[in-house]
């Protein structure tokens, strides 16, 4: 209020009866503050206008620090003046003291406004320009810097009328144009309005008068093609507001709202519309693309220095002072490297470990390397070296009891099992024999296959058995049961069909197949065919099937 603007700190009993007061003002029961000149204060007018400045301030109501100062201000006043008027005829010679480069005598060589001469008139002595005539004109602080002091304002008028000239010619060029151009156009509206009104007035005497025919060629002409315009009268307008855009607006790249966010008021997208192409061959890669190239990360490091320094207490600003925030930006970085080189000095020196900081060469640590190796569709190397193969975690390559070769070199075909290629030995962990144990086992078989021979199994048998040679060349094949090509006996087939049924009648997996199985592995082999498999999988139950419970009725239900 203008009443509340006394000077020091009021207390609280005080303040309190200033409040009363200024409400007791507004309200119209208390007469209003007089300034020092007797005339009241408006006790509505707010507080930021009628409190004056701390160094305004005299202690009492006023509003003085509102009103202009109303002292003489002749000095500010924009007065005309002559300018660049000249003073009389030239000198033809040049005079001591004079501007070097033109000769005039009314100012110096920096503030000479002719071209600089190659040769000045102190060594020429020709071409001397006259002096100005400089006037005293007192200007204020707004005079002088007024770009527009002495100019003569009747020197625009000139401007005017070329302008006016110019368009009366170009008016008077654009009738002609109208005029022979729109000729075949009026002759074609008064053929037009010629039979329309034959059709209405054919017994009219007046028809054809040339004050109708007037009349009808300006009606008509009215809704003619102007000149230089392609498209009807109607659509003219329109046509002259819209304008070529040959760029793609931001938010028409990608039609998806989610794709980037579009501000239209500022017509920026900061994000890019379309993200699957690379910003170095989008069309446009979004305002931040721009934003973070070029110069400008280091401008927004820059301030941020600025803002992180001025926060500190330094008197630090981008904008008030750049090239200052940029030399204490250097001068910090540098800084910042210094201490990072003494303090890692220090710390090694202190607590050692300094051969942990080498770093591998760059192609181990990425798991790069120059050798070339090239490998065929099967995986063997075409060119190059190989690379090593993977050891495993067991120990590879141990022989044991004066072995020569490891478990599992050799396979006995006669009884299915795997041995020892150099002594032809099945019991796993055994002292080697070496060739004696090779000859013994020879002999061994050949006395097995002696015995057998002796000894021929009965044709029922043979039938039974299923032909034993072929089983056993089909159990210790590489090919497992059911793959490739099968080639299935009927008579087998019926046989395993009627095993797989007595099986399933006996309640699954009984003691007979139990008791088949512990003497195929006794022999060292399997005793399932490709007759009893193909059994098994044509008496299976398929318990997924969702018609395998169904019954059908008599009824149909």
């Amino acid at each position: 209020m203008a009443s509340s603007s006394a000077v020091g700190k009021l207390s609280r009993e005080e303040f309190r009866r200033q409040k009363d007061l200024d409400a007791a003002r507004k309200a119209g029961t208390a007469p209003a503050a007089l300034d020092e000149e007797g005339r009241p204060i408006n006790p509505h007018i707010p507080q930021y206008i009628s409190q004056a400045p701390w160094y305004l301030d005299t202690g009492a109501p006023s509003l003085s620090h509102q009103r202009r100062p109303q002292d003489d201000r002749t000095s500010d006043k924009l007065e005309w003046y002559d300018r660049g008027a000249k003073a009389g005829p030239a000198a033809k010679k040049y005079r001591k003291g004079a501007c070097e480069n033109c000769g005039a005598m009314t100012h110096k060589k920096r503030d000479c406004i002719e071209r600089p001469r190659k040769k000045g008139a102190k060594f020429t002595n020709q071409d001397i320009q006259a002096d100005e005539i400089i006037q005293d004109v007192a200007s204020g602080y707004d005079a002088k810097r007024d770009r527009w002091n002495g100019y003569d304002t009747n020197e625009h008028k000139k401007i005017y009328e070329e302008y006016e000239a110019i368009e009366a010619a170009r008016q008077k060029l654009r009738e002609e144009e109208i005029d022979n151009q729109t000729t075949t156009d009026l002759a074609a509206v008064r053929k037009v309005a010629k039979a329309g009104k034959a059709e209405g007035k054919e017994a009219d005497p007046d028809f054809g008068s040339s004050d109708e025919e007037d009349a009808d060629d300006d009606k008509y002409a009215d809704a003619a093609d102007a000149v230089g315009q392609k498209l009807d009268t109607k659509t003219r307008i329109t046509v002259r507001n819209l304008r070529i855009r040959e760029d793609t607006a931001k938010y028409l790249i990608n039609l998806d709202p989610e794709s980037a966010y579009y501000d239209p008021k500022t017509r920026s997208m900061r994000d890019a519309p379309l993200r699957d192409v690379p910003a170095e061959e989008a069309k446009f890669a979004g305002d931040n693309f721009f934003r973070y190239s070029g110069e400008a990360p280091e401008v927004q490091k820059l301030q941020l220095f600025a803002w992180q320094a001025s926060s500190r207490g330094n008197d630090v600003h981008l904008n008030a002072n750049p090239t200052q925030g940029q030399l204490l930006h250097q001068e910090f970085k540098e800084n910042k490297e210094k201490m990072k080189d003494v303090s890692k000095v220090s710390i090694l020196s202190k607590y050692g470990g300094e051969q942990y900081l080498e770093k591998a060469p760059k192609e181990l640590l990425q798991g790069q390397t120059e050798n070339y190796v090239e490998y065929s569709r099967t995986g063997q190397v075409i060119k190059g070296k190989e690379r090593a193969k993977a050891r495993s975690k067991y120990p590879e390559d141990v022989y044991i009891n004066n072995h020569t070769e490891v478990w599992g070199s050799w396979y006995d075909l006669s009884s299915g099992s795997w041995g020892y290629a150099c002594c032809h030995s099945n019991i796993h962990i055994s002292y080697c024999a070496g060739e004696a144990g090779i000859e013994a086992a020879r002999a061994s078989s050949a006395q097995h296959l002696l015995a057998s021979s002796s000894n021929p199994m009965p044709e029922a048998s043979l039938e039974k058995d299923d032909k034993p040679r072929e089983r056993v060349e089909q159990n210790y094949s590489t090919k497992r049961v059911g793959e490739g090509d099968v080639s299935l006996d009927k008579d087998r087939l019926a046989a395993a069909m009627s095993g797989e049924k007595k099986r399933k009648g006996r309640g699954g997996d009984g003691e007979d197949r139990f008791s088949k199985k512990k003497k195929g592995l006794e022999s060292g082999g399997h005793d399932v065919t490709e007759e009893e498999l193909e059994a098994y999988r044509l008496n299976r139950r398929n318990t997924e099937d969702p018609m395998a419970n169904y019954v059908d009725n008599e009824d149909g239900f």
